[in-house]
């Protein structure tokens, strides 16, 4: 009895003969090249290494049938015919599954696929909605997913995560993952215009840089390790119930037009800075009614008329609160309030017209010369008080430059 990795072997040797190059189980990189390449890889129970898919290989392509695992990569790329990649078998990917510049492929489908190492799909014109089963792909390292058609991204239900990066797919709607924790960046921004983005289950995550959504729900949130980010996004309110400690990086809101409400009830401490500015529905910074200490600076910068604290007991850089409405109430408490807790200078003023505008007006200095107050409207030497760049916060940049040195 011949089993099938021994079969298939035999039939190499006879392509060989006839002066057909075949593929077999257990190349160190098998490529297909044609239909009947796919064919003797998916009558494979395993493949030890890597499958390439050339770019002859054909429309379609199929590795259904006995193959359940893949030991390296499956690869596609630079290829402008395949239309139709698929296989109902195939559980385990111990590579990368890299789907990368296919401009006509309209069918992706891997109802079996569990385990891959990590996804890579980039540049995927025509593709709206991969099939990837149900639970779907719930094991991986890393997740890019930039610059495709895709209206929706179901079927990655992955618990933990090093890396996820959703940018540039210009028709996307709905993402919504069953993730519980990513232990280096979650970057979504520049995707389409109504995306929803739900996480129901995410519980612990280092750093987040959320940008141009329209809703953004993680309930569950508990942990932040580093920084929180949001900027230019369309929804109008962000709750944070059970988040008390962001231990080492900063909480910014920028740029959010419609956004009306910030809510971090049970938030303790943030080892960075706290920077809510140009959010210009935003007409009171109340949502951090037991926050004590802020191991950067505070800048609200706005079209606010209340504010507060009531809490806070240690600010190690500076605070400025600009607004284009009248805050002198709001700035005579917070400073009543506030006594000798600020290490940097601290400046309050109202009716600034362009407080929506300079947000990048901050050099970064440390700020710690002085708990000095000014609330006189003239605003010298306010920005140095900061001890934060707001510019370096707006960026997007930093965090999404560590996913395209990938692409």
């Amino acid at each position: 009895m011949y089993s099938k990795k021994q079969f298939v072997s035999a039939v190499a040797a006879l392509s060989m003969v006839s002066g057909v190059v075949s593929v077999t189980c257990d190349d160190p990189t098998a490529t297909i090249r044609t239909p009947a390449d796919a064919t003797q890889i998916a009558n494979c129970d395993s493949v030890e290494g890597s499958v390439l898919i050339a770019p002859e290989a054909g429309q379609r392509i199929d590795i259904g049938g006995s193959l359940t695992e893949i030991g390296g990569d499956l690869i596609a790329q630079h290829n402008g015919f395949i239309t139709d990649f698929s296989s109902s078998s195939l559980e385990t990917i111990g590579g990368a599954f890299e789907l990368v510049n296919l401009t006509a492929l309209s069918t992706l489908s891997f109802t079996s696929l569990s385990e891959v190492g990590s996804i890579r799909w980039a540049t995927l014109t025509v593709l709206q909605e991969p099939n990837l089963g149900n639970p779907g792909i719930t094991s991986a390292e890393s997740v890019i997913i930039a610059d495709t058609f895709l209206q929706r991204i179901d079927g990655i239900n992955v618990q933990s995560l090093t890396n996820m990066d959703i940018n540039n797919n210009a028709r996307l709607t709905q993402f919504s993952t069953s993730i519980r924790s990513l232990s280096n960046v979650l970057n979504v921004q520049a995707n389409g215009l109504n995306l929803t983005l739900e996480m129901p289950n995410l519980e612990w995550i280092a750093n987040c840089t959320i940008s141009n959504v329209t809703t953004f729900s993680a309930p569950s949130l508990a942990t932040v390790n580093g920084s929180m980010r949001f900027d230019s996004n369309r929804f109008q309110t962000f709750t944070a119930a059970n988040l008390t400690e962001v231990q080492d990086g900063d909480i910014s809101f920028i740029n959010n037009p419609e956004l009306t409400n910030i809510s971090f009830p049970s938030l303790e401490r943030i080892g960075g800075g706290l920077t809510i500015a140009n959010n210009t529905a935003l007409e009171s910074i109340d949502g951090f009614q037991r926050l004590e200490r802020v191991g950067g600076a505070i800048a609200f910068r706005g079209s606010f008329t209340e504010f507060g604290l009531p809490e806070l007991n240690d600010v190690v850089g500076g605070v400025e609160v600009v607004s284009t409405e009248e805050i002198d109430d709001a700035c005579q408490t917070f400073e009543d309030e506030s006594g000798n807790i600020i290490q940097g200078e601290y400046s309050c003023r109202g009716r600034e017209a362009d407080a929506n505008e300079n947000t990048g007006d901050a050099d970064g200095s440390t700020g710690t010369g002085g708990s000095g107050s000014d609330s006189s409207g003239d605003g010298e030497g306010a920005a140095v008080a900061l001890g934060l760049n707001i510019n370096t916060l707006v960026s997007l940049a930093a965090l999404g430059a560590i996913f395209t040195t990938f692409m």
